[in-house]
Order: C-alpha cells, then structure tokens, then sequence
C-alpha cells in the first residue's frame, strides 16, 4: 500500500493501529489529523488513536505533501485531477480540496491545496462469502451493493471478482483503478485467474468495447451514478452479462428500477450485510458478516 508519502510521525503512529480497521486520513492544513477507525473518526497521535485533539498530530505543508504523494509528476495525474482526486498506486485514493480553476464549466486544475482526504483500500478475503452464496445459488444473477461512502463496497466488489473467477470470464470495469488498484504496470490485486481489468474511461463506452474484445460472463464495475451508467448495465444485461455493481445511492425507490436481481446494503465496517431480492424483500437469513478484520493484521 502507498502511504510513503506521508510523514515520518504520522507513519509512526499508523504502524502502532490494525491498518485493517483504517479507512480514511483526514488531513486540513494546522488542523488535527483526524482517522476513520473502526468505523469511527478519531485523532491520532504519535502513539496511535487519542481523544484529545491537542495531542494530536498537525500538517502545516498540506501542498507539499500533496506533491510528494506524486511519484509521476502532477501531468501524469492532470486528468484524475479535474474530478478533484487521484488515485495513486496501490489503490489509495486522495481527494483534494482548495482552490479549484473552473474552464468550460469543470474543475481543470486544483491548487493551494488546503485539505486531503486519503481512502485506504483493503483486500479482505472470505467478506463477501454469504452474499455469494444467497445471491448466486441458483443461476447467475446481478448484484447492486450500497452504503455511504467508506462502508466497504470496493473491498467487497475485489472478493466476488474473484469468486465469480473461479467458474467464469470476469471483466472489471475499473475506472478510477481502485478496484484493482493497479499501478502504471498494471500489478495489483489478485482478482482471480479468469480476471481481465479495463481501467480508465467512461463505462458506457468500456463495456460496449470490452463486450465485444473479451467476452465476459460477468462484469464487475462501481459507483454507479446517473443515467449513462445505468444505460451501461442495461447494455451488458441485454448481451446477456450479469453485472455486479456498487453505488452511493440509498434511496429504495430509485434502486428498484435499476436492472439488478438482488441489492446488498452495507450498514458499517465489520457490520452486518442485509440482502433484499428485487422488490426489497429480505432474503430470508440473509444477514451477513462482512468478515473479521481482526484476523488480517499488516
């Protein structure tokens, strides 16, 4: 995982928690470093999780560490920037927030950077066991996972690629290279031996193209949002392709008419998963663990 752009302090203090249980470093610049942990937001200091936000680690240079986390030179990120996130090697996402230059009606550039907001990504294998198994014991059928965001839907959607690889082609549609968190060679997660990754672009235009070039039974893709995504699954539904999915969108009424047999709502880290079937029914014993992270310490 890249974190070596941080400082040596805050390092330090990483290494003393379960970087399991760790989802996000909140970093606004002179204020406390704050850490999604466990599910809860917390300061951290030298020593690991504090209550007390004097004792709390601070970042002055918050530019300049920005810079540091660009191995490749701010160029090579220009257009991830313009959506005010990168995403570096490993899978770990930096948002960014300061002063955004507006051309034609989207951000072109950001600078003065004032604030960074770090996703850590996780590879939990076993998490998506029972979702598999409610969801897939008959014929093949598409799956939409939805939570907030930071509950885990990308750690989810690695291990069913994965388990939907063991019988089928599975293609993953990556398009901000999280799920795979592949880097410029293309090494990251093991999605398992039937895998192919598409990474980059828009995914209605990858799923017709890699329809056609690789043949997937499965399609594994996230953060469905708006009408061309969702005409992008109705594409592949339509050659035949069960989809699973990940989306920010909560609303029931809205989920119901997208093309999914089966929703799957996460309700927090290490919490339980509730499976609903199309018309929001819950499949009968169907909560499930999304796997013990305290088994899988780095």
């Amino acid at each position: 995982m890249n974190l070596k752009f941080l400082p040596e302090p805050l390092l330090a203090a990483i290494r003393c928690l379960n970087i399991n249980y760790l989802t996000e470093i909140r970093i606004r610049r002179g204020q406390p470093v704050i850490i999604e942990y466990r599910g809860e937001y917390v300061y951290i200091d030298s020593f690991g999780v504090t209550a007390s936000a004097d004792r709390a680690l601070r970042i002055y240079d918050v530019d300049g560490l920005f810079a540091n986390a660009l191995s490749d030179g701010l160029y090579a990120y220009a257009e991830q920037l313009r959506n005010a996130f990168v995403t570096l090697d490993g899978g770990v996402r930096v948002g960014v927030a300061g002063e955004y230059i507006i051309s034609g009606g989207k951000v072109s550039a950001v600078r003065h950077i004032t604030s960074l907001n770090i996703r850590i990504p996780h590879d939990i294998s076993g998490c998506a066991d029972k979702i598999y198994n409610v969801t897939q014991s008959g014929k093949l059928s598409s799956i939409l996972i939805f939570s907030p965001p930071g509950l885990g839907k990308t750690t989810m959607l690695r291990e069913l690629a994965r388990k939907f690889s063991r019988k089928y082609n599975v293609l993953v549609v990556d398009e901000r290279s999280e799920i795979s968190a592949a880097d410029c060679d293309g090494d990251g997660y093991d999605l398992g031996e039937r895998s192919d990754v598409v990474r980059g672009g828009d995914k209605l235009t990858a799923f017709s193209s890699a329809i056609r070039a690789m043949k997937p039974r499965v399609i594994i893709t996230d953060e469905l949002y708006g009408q061309t995504d969702i005409s992008a699954v109705k594409h592949a539904k339509e050659c035949g392709i069960t989809v699973c999915a990940s989306t920010h969108v909560c609303d029931e009424e809205i989920l119901s008419s997208m093309p999914f047999e089966y929703f799957c709502r996460l309700t927090g880290i290490g919490k339980e998963v509730i499976v609903y079937d199309k018309n929001f029914n819950i499949i009968g014993d169907s909560c499930c663990h999304d796997g013990d992270r305290s088994a899988f310490i780095v």
